[in-house]
């Protein structure tokens, strides 16, 4: 166990960089630790420094597992599948697809397309922005094992859960036509070399960073922000875990946001660090992630209003009970 928390605090952690920037904030800045500025930029220099790294590696890693499942593999292994197994494979799909909310609906499309059940489908669409590999390591860098498994978890029955509902509705006169009349291609998979897989690797790297940098610096900002100059009486009084109010105001403000969780993390983890329930801050990041306003409008052009209406409400339902139960067992996990 002491190996195994040591490793954790210096490679997922990183306390070695956070020694290393505390010396370059007090010896080259000059800045005393203990001050708001201070504070701020060991915060902001530290986690931007620990987040891209960490995106780097794991993303680069997953990018090179991916490269044996292109989707008309996903879509053959899918297809043979129904009820409970088929929703569970197609949220498990999610979690090894590293896409916000907007990249994911192109392959929804092309799985609804491909005739893939309307469950599968909304299955992979909940999990894919919500939970990942990437995610999961780095909200135990950021927090703990058990709150990263437990997130995991909880998103994957969410995914699960949601897609069954959504299955049973039989809804699928309500996906807009060119989707179902589209007929998906169905090429032979590709074989790649071990250069052509790494050379995707890390094509996959440099493509996600792009995408989500300036997230990942506004995310972190705001983050050293909340954790440096916003007073704790402040944000306890707006969204602190003994108001109930807290986890509903949290998933609506966090709606009509546009992120990754890799933008969102910084900010949960400033706001715990102020007193904010685990499950307000988790119910914020689903939200971001899970249900943008990009997203929506994006998934509006697919499906019909009933359809949209169905998908918002299951989802924003899951994430606040996910919320609520947080908030209520987190002496379990802090």
């Amino acid at each position: 166990m002491d190996i195994f928390a040591w490793l954790n605090d210096q490679l997922l952690r990183m306390n070695w960089l956070s020694e290393l920037v505390r010396l370059l904030i007090e010896k080259v800045f000059g800045l005393d630790m203990a001050s708001s500025l201070g504070g701020s930029l060991h915060f902001f220099i530290y986690d931007v420094i620990k987040i891209f790294i960490l995106l780097s590696v794991l993303i680069f890693v997953i990018s090179w597992v991916q490269s044996y499942f292109p989707p008309e593999r996903t879509r053959r292994i899918l297809g043979g599948m129904r009820g409970f197994r088929a929703n569970l494979t197609g949220a498990l799909l999610g979690t090894v697809t590293p896409f916000c909310s907007c990249s994911s609906i192109p392959l929804f499309i092309g799985f609804t397309s491909s005739g893939l059940p309307l469950a599968v489908t909304f299955s992979f669409l909940i999990s894919s922005p919500l939970v990942d590999l990437a995610s999961m390591i780095l909200l135990a860098s950021i927090f703990n094992w058990s709150i990263a498994l437990a997130y995991v978890m909880l998103g994957i029955a969410l995914a699960v859960i949601g897609g069954s509902l959504i299955g049973r509705a039989r809804m699928e006169r309500y996906v807009e036509a060119f989707v179902t009349q589209h007929r998906a291609l169905d090429l032979p998979a590709e074989q790649l070399t071990l250069a052509d897989r790494l050379r995707y690797a890390r094509e996959q790297v440099t493509d996600i960073i792009q995408r989500v940098w300036l997230y990942i610096l506004i995310g972190v900002g705001i983050g050293a922000a909340i954790h440096n100059w916003i007073p704790a009486e402040l944000i306890s009084a707006l969204i602190g875990q003994n108001n109930w109010w807290s986890v509903p105001l949290a998933t609506l403000v966090g709606v009509p946001m546009y992120a990754d969780i890799f933008g969102t993390l910084p900010i949960a983890e400033a706001l715990v660090a102020k007193g904010v329930g685990l499950g307000t801050v988790l119910a914020f990041m689903m939200a971001v992630t899970a249900l943008s306003l990009p997203s929506l409008i994006m998934l509006k052009k697919v499906v019909k209003a009933p359809l949209l209406a169905l998908f918002f409400t299951i989802v924003v339902a899951g994430i606040m009970l996910i919320g609520f139960l947080f908030n209520s067992f987190a002496h379990l996990f802090l």
